[in-house]
């Protein structure tokens, strides 16, 4: 639905941006540093519509390309991920994956129960 949007907004401003064109066909003077020219008004105001166009496209094509790098290379990585968790639960490495899950709960009980005797303690100290 988004992406209607912007398109019925893009053909609204190409509409606005043509009228006004077309309303202001007089020359004018452009100085381009070295030399100075007359042109209609309507070829600037178009030729300055389409380089702005173009300079909004091609950063949309390389905002696109830099995500889709990063998508591929994050992809890659969630595989190496996936492929390393399921080298540790594979039937031969059940144990080693069991060994760190209960190494891992030991260090979290050692935590709490240090916690708690500095609780303790910090009670009986204010008392």
């Amino acid at each position: 639905m988004k992406m209607q949007w912007t398109l019925i907004a893009g053909l609204v401003f190409a509409l606005l941006t043509g009228i006004f064109a077309v309303i202001n066909v007089d020359s004018v003077q452009v100085n381009l540093l070295f030399n100075t020219v007359q042109i209609p008004l309507i070829l600037l105001i178009l030729g300055c519509t389409l380089i702005g166009g173009i300079i909004v496209g091609s950063y949309g094509i390389f905002r696109q390309y830099r995500l889709q790098r990063e998508n591929k290379q994050l992809k890659l990585r969630v595989t190496e991920l996936e492929n390393t968790a399921s080298s540790y639960s594979s039937p031969g490495s059940t144990s080693s994956m069991g060994a760190f899950e209960s190494t891992e709960t030991d260090r979290m009980a050692e935590t709490d129960s240090i916690q708690s005797q500095q609780r303790k303690g910090n009670s009986a100290d204010s008392l």
